[in-house]
């Protein structure tokens, strides 16, 4: 069984990960945002950083009961924007975290998710998604920064050490 607060710490621990992946960007040469590199589902540094961040509103918005999805990226034309949609996206999270019982948070229920289509899930199983999904966009970054000229010098793995 998950716990609320365990996954509070997972959480933080990850986008602690994301947010410092989006300042190593910062260091990126004029135009490399936006330059479309092939290999990759959503072809720039900037697309790949707001679907890992749109994809955890989109399913935690579903824990709600509401599908919410951004897919539009052109409100986020920079690195300030992105990470200030990071940190919004964080405190929905967090803050759904902090009020969710142990048993609600591991108890499987109807969530309807995009197209309409109802499936039985658990809420801490969303979360962890998340989590491993945002990793998996910071891995696809980290090799994008490498090619852009940008390496990723301490990689983006979750961090055990405070």
């Amino acid at each position: 069984m998950h716990t609320p607060d365990g996954l509070r710490d997972l959480h933080a621990r990850t986008h602690r990960n994301l947010a410092d992946l989006i300042a190593h960007c910062r260091g990126l040469e004029a135009g490399a945002l936006d330059r479309v590199l092939e290999g990759f589902g959503d072809g720039t540094v900037r697309l790949q950083i707001h679907h890992a961040i749109d994809a955890e509103k989109y399913w935690v918005g579903v824990i709600h009961g509401r599908i919410e999805a951004d897919e539009d990226a052109s409100p986020y034309p920079d690195l300030d924007a992105l990470e200030a949609f990071r940190q919004e996206v964080f405190a929905f999270t967090d803050g759904y975290l902090a009020g969710v019982s142990p048993e609600a948070l591991n108890t499987a229920r109807d969530m309807t998710t995009w197209g309409g289509k109802v499936h039985s899930l658990v809420p801490a199983q969303i979360v962890l998604r998340t989590a491993t999904h945002i990793y998996h966009h910071m891995g696809q970054l980290a090799a994008m920064c490498r090619l852009l000229g940008h390496p990723v010098s301490q990689g983006v793995n979750y961090p055990i050490v405070d």
